[in-house]
């Protein structure tokens, strides 16, 4: 990695402020967006937004809106990600201002996650029904099936399996099949739908999906199906999930196209308002999938939801010949 000397004293001279070099740090961990880093710092918001201002400026940061909340990451590449991966890397691990920094994101972790487990406890009964509210479940799920293949696949693999419904669309044509969900109240319905539908041999688990533990290049088709919008850090589950699949397999993911619904977010804990093309394009490359495709799926409401669905595909290793 080489940087102009004009390029490092910008980098640096963004970084080298105390407030500044704690927001790196924490957007090292995660996307958050401005009013929880500024709960994290302990800042007013127009100080927090000055500051993110100046690193966007440097280059070392991307800010992106959705809807009417603001999200921060650090750069996914290139040569200010690096210079700022190498001033983290020499900062004491056990400095007392980061370590006070990471125990206050784990605090808003920690509501996050408290809201939406009690949301989904809340709602698992009728999750199928809520999500009906905004798209034909027929006109989505025909074209899950078209989009995934005739199989057979030899494992599938449901991240965010909520009630089950992918593992009974997919699994007839399965082999073997892992669902993890935390929600221990979806993984209980989902064990009851994957049973009355005579799928015998399917494993139901309680698991994270940043961090399956389940083997590398393991499953000919993994399916994140309207999980991403509620994570912290899509990025990083479209990455474990990419992770997952053999050579010649299938990565579908299914969520939202951008829109502005934000009750969404404020009834149904929706953290991201959709995702751009663009945007997940990026994410299945860097996970070393290509030959992307996307289907679009417009409501039959001009006020509704659009849902896309992205397959990625891993290619084959080329065969070495006998000689």
């Amino acid at each position: 990695m080489t940087v102009s000397t004009g390029q490092a004293i910008e980098i640096l001279r963004a970084a080298g402020e105390p407030s500044r070099l704690r927001i790196l740090a924490l957007l090292a961990r995660e996307e958050l967006a401005v009013l929880e880093l500024c709960r994290v710092l302990d800042q007013s918001q127009p100080r927090v937004s000055r500051h993110l201002k100046l690193l966007a400026e440097a280059g070392v940061v991307e800010r992106f809106p959705d809807g009417a909340w603001v999200f921060y990451r650090l750069v996914a590449t290139g040569e200010a990600r690096g210079l700022v991966d190498q001033v983290l890397a020499v900062i004491d691990a056990d400095d007392p201002v980061l370590l006070r920094d990471a125990e206050r994101l784990e605090a808003v972790r920690g509501e996050r996650s408290a809201e939406a487990g009690e949301y989904f406890a809340r709602n698992a009964a009728r999750w199928d029904e809520i999500r009906s509210l905004y798209v034909s479940e027929t006109a989505v799920e025909a074209a899950i099936l078209a989009a995934a293949g005739a199989g057979p696949f030899r494992r599938l693999v449901d991240l965010g399996s909520g009630t089950g419904r992918m593992l009974t669309l997919l699994g007839p044509q399965a082999e073997t099949a892992v669902g993890l969900d935390l929600s221990q109240q979806m993984l209980n319905i989902a064990r009851n739908h994957v049973a009355e539908a005579g799928l015998a041999g399917f494993e139901l688990r309680h698991g994270d999906i940043f961090g399956t533990r389940l083997p590398d290049r393991s499953a000919d088709l993994v399916v994140v199906h309207q999980v991403l919008h509620y994570l912290a850090d899509p990025a990083a589950a479209v990455r474990e999930a990419g992770r997952l699949v053999a050579e010649g397999g299938r990565l579908l993911i299914v969520d939202f196209a951008p829109h502005a619904l934000e009750f969404l977010r404020e009834q149904h804990q929706h953290r991201r308002l959709g995702f751009a093309e663009g945007e997940m394009a990026r994410w299945l490359a860097d996970s070393g999938l290509s030959d992307v495709r996307v289907t679009d799926l417009p409501p039959a409401k001009t006020e509704g939801l659009t849902v896309k669905i992205w397959v990625a595909e891993r290619g084959r290793m080329p065969q070495r010949s006998a000689a």
